[in-house]
């Protein structure tokens, strides 16, 4: 058998910079080849593959927009056709537009929720149908799995970021829909991170005021989600189900948007 058969394979999308990064390289390190989706940084996707490879031995870039529907559909079979296989997805990639119910618009909710729910949808059916051909073709113990990275802001609401918010809201929904409709052959978890990085919207000072406002005094690092993914595609008996890692943010009520405050 062949090390590219006996290496397991996973997709994390958005995984050219910030977080999806982390967990790429944190699933490279538990011995995952990773292929890293990028939609335009095409310089920096490659940055991380390099990374993951000194790391698994083996990695690749995968570019798709979210926005189309059949480049996310092309997503999936891309992958097996460079891995051989594909075991797990890690739906990351998001869209992060402020609006709130003064200025919301059909334009922003589908463009969330094209991104954020059903792209991870689809990548989800794909990764289920493929997991379905290698039980056909004899590999009688394929099994999959997605995680779906959400938003603690789920658990404790506010007016800004509204089709966000309900794109990732409809993403929490579908866990559990997919967790029943796509058992037993696929698993499908969700990680709900706190306040995790700084942006262009906060200073530094500002994010690390707002990061100790939790009840452990921190918000979650991205070591800590990435451990979080990592848990969650191993334990096999995880299913429809989120995991909130946030340092219990989602305890606390906050009136506006971090990045707003």
């Amino acid at each position: 058998m062949s090390s590219t058969a006996r290496t397991r394979t996973v997709l994390v999308t958005g995984s050219a910079r910030r977080l999806g990064r982390d967990m790429a390289l944190a699933l490279a390190r538990a011995g995952w080849q990773v292929a890293v989706h990028y939609r335009d940084s095409h310089e920096s996707a490659m940055q991380t593959v390099a990374a993951c490879a000194e790391l698994s031995g083996d990695s690749a870039a995968f570019d798709a927009d979210f926005f189309d529907e059949e480049s996310v559909r092309s997503l999936v079979p891309r992958v097996v056709e460079r891995f051989g296989r594909l075991d797990a997805v890690v739906n990351n990639a998001s869209l992060f537009e402020h609006d709130d119910a003064q200025s919301f618009s059909y334009v922003a909710l589908e463009a969330h929720l094209r991104s954020n729910t059903a792209a991870p949808i689809l990548l989800s059916q794909a990764l289920h149908t493929h997991i379905l051909a290698r039980i056909a073709a004899g590999d009688e113990g394929a099994h999959g799995a997605v995680v779906n990275v959400l938003d603690q802001k789920l658990w404790n609401q506010n007016p800004d970021f509204l089709s966000y918010t309900l794109s990732k809201a409809a993403l929490e929904a579908a866990n559990t829909i997919l967790a029943l409709a796509l058992a037993p052959q696929v698993r499908v978890v969700g990680v709900a991170p706190g306040l995790t990085l700084t942006s262009h919207m906060l200073s530094q000072e500002k994010f690390e005021a707002l990061h100790s406002m939790s009840p452990l005094g921190r918000s979650s690092s991205p070591e800590d989600i990435a451990a979080a993914v990592c848990f969650a595609l191993e334990n096999r008996s995880m299913t429809g189900t989120t995991m909130l890692v946030d340092g219990g943010q989602h305890l606390q009520r906050f009136e506006r948007d971090f990045s707003m405050m």
